[in-house]
């Protein structure tokens, strides 16, 4: 079942195993001021949640938000053949089964730069990461630049990830860290995003924050901005 963020903005949970455990995966889907609809990072869909999502408005805008989340942006594609599709710079070499309608950049795409502001994160080529700030409801939507897991029910999930320190809130994880190629890089790009106007923030792995986000991202990479 969708749940609602704002009056514009929804997501959809579904099972997502990392190291064997399933830490969530989460789906956004965004109304547009046209009325139209963009979906962010698809999951599989069922009969109803497909029902669901048309009632909510026609998918006009597909987007894979990185070189990690993919997997079913082409079988939604199929299933909303008029919709455009976008990738980050790479994903083609990845998946030659999709012929995405553009490659993301800073530059929203046409019919996305009333509603949104995007930014490729630089210094970590093997995630190529967009983040997407959706300004009508001051929300950061963003894949795996941090989790907010904030309980895991099993001894062994909870032992592995505090060890990636993923676990206890808005956290930049040891295997993200572990892709920053250029710190320089990713902390400008940090810095731009940080300089957006957003207090919710929609993540892909643990709990949705519903106010104080900017605050939560930025001590998550205190490490960082630190310069040290």
């Amino acid at each position: 079942m969708f749940r609602q963020l704002d009056s514009d903005v929804w997501f959809l949970d579904k099972p997502f195993k990392m190291m064997g455990i399933d830490i969530g995966g989460r789906m956004t889907v965004v109304r547009l001021a046209d009325g139209t609809l963009l979906v962010v990072s698809p999951v599989a869909l069922t009969p109803e949640d497909r029902a669901e999502l048309d009632r909510l408005g026609a998918v006009r805008h597909i987007v894979a938000p990185n070189l990690m989340h993919h997997l079913y942006v082409g079988d939604l594609k199929k299933g909303y053949p008029d919709a455009k599709l976008y990738v980050p710079p790479g994903l083609t070499d990845k998946r030659k089964d999709l012929a995405p309608d553009g490659v993301l950049s800073d530059a929203p795409p046409a019919g996305l730069q009333g509603d949104f502001e995007q930014h490729l994160v630089a210094g970590m080529p093997g995630l190529q990461e967009v983040v997407f700030f959706h300004k009508k409801s001051r929300t950061l939507i963003q894949t795996d630049l941090a989790f907010n897991l904030t309980q895991m029910p099993s001894l062994i999930g909870r032992i592995l990830f505090r060890l990636n320190g993923a676990l206890g809130g808005v956290r930049a994880t040891k295997v993200l860290r572990s892709l920053i190629k250029d710190r320089a890089a990713t902390r400008a790009s940090i810095e731009k995003i940080l300089a957006w106007d957003f207090d919710r923030m929609i993540v892909t792995h643990g709990d949705v924050v519903r106010q104080g986000a900017k605050a939560e991202l930025q001590a998550a990479y205190q490490f960082l901005l630190s310069k040290s």
